[in-house]
């Protein structure tokens, strides 16, 4: 739905790349749709924690010196990016601990 052909022969990588998704892993059923709990699944696939990916992606993102551990410095010096992380609880972690 989200790409038009308006014309063109060819279509983008990404369209490939989306409906070979959607054949391969998105419609379980293989009935040409998503019912309800293939919709649920690619949304919150049941083999994935967010909140663990998204503690990595703060370490990852604010640890420079790559040693695996978060300083106060590296912290307040990505501070942006903690306030807005659901795995802080949109920054209120950061207010109720006195280590930080």
């Amino acid at each position: 739905d989200m790409y038009s052909h308006d014309g063109d022969t060819d279509e983008p990588e990404w369209v490939k790349t989306e409906r070979e998704q959607f054949v391969e892993f998105r419609d379980k059923n293989r009935d040409g749709k998503m019912d309800k709990e293939e919709t649920k699944d690619w949304i919150l696939p049941s083999d994935y924690d967010h909140a663990e990916a998204e503690a990595r992606h703060l370490v990852y993102e604010s640890d420079q010196n790559k040693d695996g551990k978060l300083t106060k410095e590296e912290i307040v010096d990505k501070y942006d990016l903690f306030v807005g992380s659901q795995a802080t609880d949109f920054g209120e972690a950061l207010v109720r601990h006195d280590e930080f």
